[in-house]
C-alpha cells in the first residue's frame, strides 16, 4: 500500500499533469524510469520535449519546491533525459527541463507555479 507522502506526490503529478494539458503541453509519458533516476512527466509543447520535475510542498519554510531541485537533483534528471532521448533515437531534438511547483494546504493540492526553462543540460 502506498505512503500517505507517496500518494500526496502522485496526486501532484496528476494535477501537474491537468495545469500543463490546460497551457497546451501534450503529456507523452509519466514516471520514467531507468538505471539513472526517474523523471515524473514528459510532455511535447509546441514541438519541444518538455522533462518536468514535480515538486510538492506544505509550506515554504525549507524554501521553495524549485528549491529542492539542487544541482545534484538536475543532474540526475540530465543523465536520465538523455538516456530517454538515446532509447528513442531523438538525440537531435528540442528540449527543456521544467519545474511545477505545487503547494499543500489542509489537504489540497494547489499548482502555484510552472517554470519554464528551470535550467540548463
Amino acid at each position: 500500500m502506498p505512503s500517505p507522502r507517496s500518494r500526496i506526490g502522485r496526486s501532484a503529478e496528476i494535477l501537474a499533469a491537468s495545469e500543463l494539458g490546460k497551457r497546451g503541453y501534450r503529456i507523452v509519458a509519466s514516471n520514467y524510469r531507468c538505471r539513472y533516476g526517474e523523471i515524473d512527466l514528459i510532455a511535447n509543447e509546441a514541438g519541444c520535449l518538455v522533462f518536468v520535475e514535480v515538486k510538492c510542498r506544505r509550506s515554504t519554510k525549507f524554501g521553495t519546491p524549485a528549491e529542492a531541485v539542487t544541482p545534484v537533483k538536475q543532474q540526475k534528471l540530465i543523465t536520465t533525459a538523455r538516456h530517454y532521448l538515446d532509447e528513442l533515437g531523438l538525440g537531435d531534438c528540442e528540449c527543456r527541463f521544467d519545474v511545477v511547483e505545487v503547494s499543500s494546504s489542509d489537504g489540497r493540492l494547489c499548482v502555484t507555479d510552472i517554470i519554464r526553462d528551470a535550467f540548463a543540460a
